[in-house]
């Protein structure tokens, strides 16, 4: 379930049981070319939000491939799984940044533009207060996600960094992208303005490359063998 872009993707990387006695070392990746006889792609899901990236369901019927499919050593499988979990949570943390980043600016124009009681709401405290904490928390957040990528491009180990950077920028994209909401009041509710599809998008962040409370089992297992 849930492969992302399997009805445009040319190939699938496919973690599949090479060992029957089980263990860590009994999973390899194998390349699937999305042409392969058995493999049926189903259709695209109806989800809430990122809707430009499908993701589908998908089912193996006898699927063979010549041995050279083989993705890196077999029963590594396993291993190269949680590498790409790690690399892919400081991407999902890049992505939450973004959505955060744009909601902001879109309220800080919203602001600027929108009239209530014979001026810019950006006047208002209330207005005011919410585009700081939002300013607050992507700085934060944009922090968290570069120490992470550049604790991974030094070659040092950095489970525990990309876990802290997906959790808090995923979570700070839900906060922020729902006080843009707030802004733009009835009309943040309408498809005519975006942050009723950033609010949309940021929701799936908290639950992709794994969620929230499984990030911070991840952080947990650090700050207890630190202890």
């Amino acid at each position: 379930m849930w492969c992302t872009n399997a009805g445009i993707a040319e190939y699938i990387i496919t973690l599949v049981r090479t060992d029957p006695k089980g263990g860590s070392r009994s999973l390899s990746m194998i390349l699937v070319p999305t042409d392969t006889r058995g493999l049926k792609v189903g259709p695209a899901e109806k989800k809430m939000g990122l809707r430009g990236s499908p993701a589908h369901g998908i089912t193996y019927d006898d699927v063979r491939v010549p041995l050279e499919n083989l993705v890196g050593p077999e029963g590594r499988g396993l291993q190269q799984t949680l590498a790409t979990l790690d690399a892919g949570r400081i991407s999902i943390a890049g992505i939450s940044v973004g959505l955060a980043q744009a909601a902001f600016e879109a309220s800080v124009a919203y602001a600027h533009d929108r009239k209530a009681f014979g001026q810019a709401i950006s006047e208002f405290q209330a207005i005011q207060f919410k585009l700081s904490n939002m300013a607050l928390e992507i700085e934060l957040a944009r922090t968290m996600l570069y120490k992470a990528a550049w604790t991974k491009d030094m070659g040092r180990p950095f489970n525990k960094e990309a876990a802290m950077a997906k959790l808090y920028a995923t979570e700070m994209a839900e906060r922020v992208c729902y006080e843009a909401i707030q802004i733009h009041g009835g009309n943040g509710y309408s498809r005519d303005y975006q942050v009723e599809r950033m609010y949309r998008d940021a929701r799936l962040m908290t639950i992709g490359e794994g969620t929230s409370e499984i990030q911070r089992l991840v952080i947990a297992r650090h700050v207890l063998a630190d202890e």
